[in-house]
Parts: C-alpha cells; sequence; structure tokens
C-alpha cells in the first residue's frame, strides 16, 4: 500500500472530472473504490469532503488516502482507457469522421448521441466512443466544446491535452466562428439581426423548468440573479411562405440552449423543439413544438453546420462544414430548399 498522498491539480487538468482526473492518474483505481473514498470522506480537495463527479481546478490541494499497489492489468499504461466500444458503435462514430490531422479529429455529430454523459443521458455518448476514434494515438481524443443531444453538426476533439488546451482558448477568446443551419416557425422580421436577450435558468428568476432556459430583456439582466448576457446573430437564408424559413444563426456567447431560447423569444422557435416551441408559447408555428405537419420530421431542426478557427499548430485558418442530417435534409428537400443556393456565410461583408 502507498502512503497518503497530497497532489497539486496542474493547469492541464483544469475543468477535468474528480474520478476521471484520479483514474488517469491511478489505472488501478475503479470507479467502486473512487466512491467509497468519497463516501468516507478519504478523499478530499483542500480539506472538504467531494464527489466523484465534481470538477477540480488549478492549484487545488487533492488528499488521496493510501493506495494498493498496481497490478499487471495496471501496469499496462499504453492500454487507452475508457468503455467498451461495440462493433456498430465504432463504426458509426468513425463514419462521423469530416476531418482529421495528428492534432484534431472533427466529427459530425448525429442528433440524438449526446456528447457527454449526465444525469438522465445513460451511458452511450460521443466522450465515451472515443476509444474507438484513437487511429493510432495512445490517448483517448478529448472534447473541446459541446453540442445539446438533439443538435447535429460539427463537433472538434483534440487528440492531445496540448491542443485541447489551446483550442479551448480559442473558444474562450472568440475567435472560432460558428454557423448553425435551423428551421423556424414563421419568418422572422427584419430579415437579418441580432438577439441579445439575457439567459437564467428557468428555477432561478421567474421560476420554472430548471433545465429550461428563459429569456431576460437586456434592461432586466442586471437585475435579474442569474441572468448572464447572450448573443446571437440571425438571417434568413430562404422562407416557405409565411409558415417556414430556413435561418442562419451564429451564437456570439455560448449559453445553454441560446439559440433556442432566442429564436423562440423572437417568436419564432425552432422547428421540433418541444422545450421551447410548445403550445404555451405565442409563435407564428402550428401550434406545439412549432411543427410544421405533414411528413416534417418532428425531430430538432438545429444543425451546426460550419466551424471555422485557426489552427494552433500550422496557424492556418480551417473551415469544417457538415453536411445536414437525414431528417433535416428530407425537409430542405420537401419544401424546396437547396444548399448550394446560399453563401457559406450570409454575415460576411461580401455576401
Amino acid at each position: 500500500m502507498s502512503a497518503v498522498q497530497t497532489i497539486i491539480v496542474g493547469d492541464d487538468d483544469a475543468e477535468m472530472r474528480l474520478d476521471r482526473w484520479l483514474k488517469k492518474r491511478f489505472p488501478q483505481l475503479s470507479q467502486v473504490a473512487i466512491e467509497k473514498m468519497c463516501r468516507k470522506g478519504e478523499l478530499r480537495i483542500d480539506g472538504g469532503r467531494v464527489k466523484a463527479a465534481i470538477r477540480i481546478a488549478p492549484g487545488q490541494e487533492v488528499r488521496v488516502p493510501p493506495l494498493p499497489e498496481p497490478g499487471p492489468a495496471a501496469e499496462r499504461s499504453e492500454r487507452p482507457l475508457g468503455p467498451r466500444v461495440t462493433d456498430s458503435d465504432a463504426e458509426m462514430i468513425q463514419a462521423a469522421v469530416l476531418w482529421k490531422d495528428e492534432h484534431i479529429i472533427a466529427l459530425n455529430k448525429p442528433p440524438g448521441l449526446p456528447s457527454q454523459g449526465g444525469s438522465g443521458l445513460g451511458g452511450r455518448h460521443v466522450d465515451g466512443l472515443t476509444t474507438a476514434l484513437l487511429f493510432g494515438f495512445k490517448e483517448r481524443p478529448k472534447l473541446v466544446h459541446r453540442l445539446d443531444k438533439d443538435t447535429s453538426g460539427v463537433l472538434l476533439l483534440a487528440r492531445t491535452d496540448r491542443m485541447a488546451r489551446a483550442l479551448s482558448e480559442a473558444f474562450r477568446s472568440r475567435t472560432t466562428r460558428k454557423i448553425y443551419w435551423a428551421a423556424v416557425a414563421g419568418v422572422p422580421h427584419p430579415r437579418m439581426g441580432t438577439i441579445r436577450y439575457g439567459l437564467v435558468k428557468g428555477g432561478q428568476g421567474r421560476g420554472g423548468d430548471n433545465e429550461k432556459m428563459i429569456a431576460v430583456h437586456p434592461r432586466d439582466i442586471d437585475a435579474t440573479e442569474g441572468a448572464k448576457r447572450a448573443t446571437t446573430d440571425y438571417a434568413v437564408l430562404d422562407a416557405l411562405a409565411t409558415r417556414a424559413s430556413w435561418c442562419a444563426l451564429v451564437p456570439i456567447t455560448g449559453r445553454t440552449h441560446q439559440l433556442r431560447a432566442h429564436m423562440a423569444e423572437l417568436g419564432h422557435p425552432i422547428v421540433g423543439d418541444g422545450k421551447y416551441g410548445g403550445s404555451g408559447q405565442e409563435n407564428l408555428g402550428d401550434g406545439w413544438g412549432a411543427q410544421l405537419g405533414g411528413e416534417i420530421s418532428k425531430k430538432l431542426h438545429l444543425h451546426a453546420r460550419s466551424i471555422t478557427f485557426d489552427h494552433p499548430i500550422t496557424k492556418k485558418r480551417i473551415t469544417i462544414t457538415a453536411p445536414l442530417p437525414d431528417h433535416m435534409g428530407r425537409t430542405w428537400k420537401s419544401v424546396g430548399w437547396h444548399e448550394n443556393d446560399v453563401p457559406d456565410d450570409p454575415f460576411a461583408d461580401d455576401a
């Protein structure tokens, strides 16, 4: 058995879950063992009791109790850590790769697949499938941003810790540009604009569903507890009379459910959005969930169409584009919208 250890969390491990950080350092530890140490108070951060799922921060002191010596299985540290991936899931996630080099992997995330695990999301998610994306590397690729479970489109993974830090900083400094496509109820007027409503969790402020974001008028943001400023640019690319429209959306900030909540507040919720397009919402759609009716899919019509970023190593400006998922492709075909008829970036000066 080893002695009690006090380990300082480094910058490289910022925002990592405590249990994953421990397994990375001590491969012999099981999830059950970590949970037990937490329950008994043997595992502590800055002297306080913790849960296994807490996220750690640089500079924190982690007290680790005496641990069993690693056995032969743990000594094979080159074996990738992570859950077992079925052959069908491995084939699916590998088919989703849009682009890769030795530093970055870009996926076209399918709708319905969570980016990470969480309450009610089950164990099948992008982060849990990354062992199928090694492609000769020893480290599992790491998520550097996320998409909602029902949102499809471009998702970047870093193949090393160094690249994860560089891409995370690019997202924080807003040097990356993400353009989403959505089908929305009605036609926004004006046809191009900026939404600046703040957002607060439904469990705060005016009350309601804690998982639903509530829009707050810009004048009320500072006076609303928990509210955060949020900004979205939108542009109408095409329309189906006054019934529905194809919009490009650019999230200037990155708040939870930002695009969905902003479009609903504008009165034009995203097609298939039962959370923000329900019958209690005043909008120009056709009822619950902003459905269009007929053969149009009831799935969420929100897709991360493209992402543009400066490659941290090559310094080249990279743009990656993801084709529409099947259900949105069928809607586009049904209403006569064509991908090649619109500019890649409708907000550009020369568009």
